[in-house]
């Protein structure tokens, strides 16, 4: 995996990578026995993943990432498809606002729409997942509602499952610095220039867009895979502390060799394929 990706750019975090970045997710194969049909939920279009097999009445909320700034629900589609072949459950992937175009709190405001949308559509099964920005994204979203549902408003998501979260926005992880030379894919300098398109004039420590900067207690169950080459990878290593030490059931798997979003490289990585079933089994477990 290393000598493989010492070969390929660094990302970069602007709205002229779109189409490169958009074309890259979809270097993921499509799952088998899943169809896509384009969809509004909440007021925010996206794509619908569906297992032709399932009578479940679970759904999946997939946030996809990007930075805040790239990503959309047809290039993540492949790569969802694959979780929810696992899961047997459907997903949407909602096209969040981007930056700059939208700054924050677009994000998280598409975000809470969409999990609102779901529940009036009559789902009570939730789950809530997403990778690098989308994972913070999920974060922030399940931190927002389980504390609403624990005051008695709304339905309390089943799980959360984050993939290489991006939690941070302040960029105060150690291994921003300590695994900096490791990590082939994701910047420092890049990830400081997508947090100002997408803060503006915003405190990054704002939860909404930082989820590690406030209490993780009354959570669902979580589950975290992140590579130990990512500068990320503190930003899952906080998550599961703080959730862990507020009395929360959070695993947290560190993939030797491996860097971020990782889980989508299944045509290449047996590690993607065995991360991506085990979040398969971990969404049929709660949902």
């Amino acid at each position: 995996m290393r000598d493989l990706l010492a070969t390929l750019p660094a990302l970069e975090f602007a709205p002229a990578s779109r189409p490169v970045f958009e074309e890259l997710m979809q270097h993921t194969p499509a799952a088998d026995g899943v169809s896509f049909e384009t969809g509004t939920v909440g007021a925010v279009s996206g794509v619908w993943c569906r297992p032709t097999a399932s009578a479940t009445q679970a759904v999946i909320l997939y946030l996809h990432g990007g930075a805040y700034v790239l990503g959309s629900a047809i290039g993540h589609r492949n790569f969802v498809s694959q979780i929810v072949q696992r899961a047997g459950a459907p997903a949407f992937i909602p096209d969040y606002r981007l930056a700059p175009e939208h700054a924050f709190p677009a994000a998280i405001d598409d975000a809470l729409s969409v999990f609102t949308g779901l529940c009036d559509l009559g789902y009570e099964a939730i789950a809530i997942a997403g990778d690098s920005a989308g994972g913070g994204l999920a974060l922030s979203l399940l931190a927002l509602v389980a504390a609403r549902a624990s005051n008695g408003a709304g339905v309390m998501p089943r799980c959360a499952v984050l993939m290489s979260p991006w939690t941070d926005l302040a960029l105060a992880g150690g291994s921003m610095l300590t695994t900096a030379q490791a990590d082939p894919l994701v910047k420092r300098d890049e990830l400081k220039k997508a947090a100002d398109l997408y803060l503006k004039d915003a405190d990054p420590t704002d939860p909404r867009a930082s989820p590690l900067y406030q209490p993780l207690g009354g959570l669902p169950p979580l589950l975290v895979h992140v590579g130990d080459d990512e500068i990320l990878l503190d930003d899952s290593r906080r998550v599961v502390e703080a959730a862990s030490s507020a009395g929360g059931e959070a695993a947290l798997h560190i993939w030797e060799g491996m860097t971020h979003v990782f889980p989508s490289n299944l045509a290449q990585l047996q590690a993607a394929r065995q991360a991506v079933d085990m979040v398969g089994a971990f969404l049929r477990q709660h949902l």
